[in-house]
């Protein structure tokens, strides 16, 4: 092994199989609801910007790792379905219709997929040897970032024409609120993972390379 070669850990199949799985169906349920967005329930809830927005989102790191870090690292496979998972609950959900049949869910889908987001954000740019504060500030810059975006994003592409809009103001200070809850939770699970010896093969672009054998 040369130089240049990173360290290596292995990624459970699971994790593999459900990344690719969640993106396939991902791309069919986007394709099916831009077709016919009351098939997926997203008619008036900005169809269009999900079936850009989420394939772009959910293929990010594959670009990123194709273009910067194939050289020198495995795939991150656990941060990618971290991501990806973002992106398909929300089509999913509402698909279901769980939106408006479940009087929470909105509510954890904001605590949960921001939670998510932050954890891949922090697993791919922090090394699992960071400390409880610096781990949290990651999460927390890049979380409420996020959830910050999301509302914007939110209110363009479907809120600002819609009856909800006389509502936004509270329930955006709410969407903030959890997002960042949940933004916490996610470096507290990160961090006791690291201490534990877990997720050592999420970011092996941020390991130290090997030495070559003599």
């Amino acid at each position: 092994m040369n130089d240049d070669a990173a360290v290596r850990y292995p990624t459970p199949d699971a994790v593999r199989l459900l990344d690719l799985a969640a993106k396939a169906v991902l791309v069919v349920l986007l394709a099916i609801a831009v077709a016919n967005p009351a098939w997926g329930n997203l008619e008036g809830k900005g169809a269009e910007a999900r079936a850009i927005g989420y394939p772009l989102l959910a293929f990010s790191i594959p670009a990123v790792w194709f273009l910067f870090w194939r050289e020198r690292a495995s795939f991150p496979w656990v941060a990618d379905l971290l991501v990806t998972v973002t992106c398909f609950t929300d089509v999913l959900g509402n698909r279901l219709d769980l939106y408006d049949r479940i009087v929470w869910f909105d509510d954890w889908m904001h605590f949960m997929n921001t939670g998510l987001l932050a954890a891949a954000f922090t697993l791919l740019t922090l090394h699992r040897s960071a400390t409880l504060a610096a781990t949290v500030e990651r999460c927390l810059a890049f979380g409420v970032t996020a959830a910050v975006a999301w509302e914007v994003a939110e209110y363009f592409a479907f809120l600002a024409t819609s009856d909800e809009r006389a509502g936004a103001y509270p329930d955006t200070l709410g969407d903030l609120t959890l997002g960042t809850f949940g933004s916490v939770v996610a470096a507290v699970v990160i961090h006791r993972a690291w201490q534990a010896g877990r997720l050592r093969s999420a970011a092996p672009q941020l390991e130290p390379s090997r030495a070559p054998r003599a």
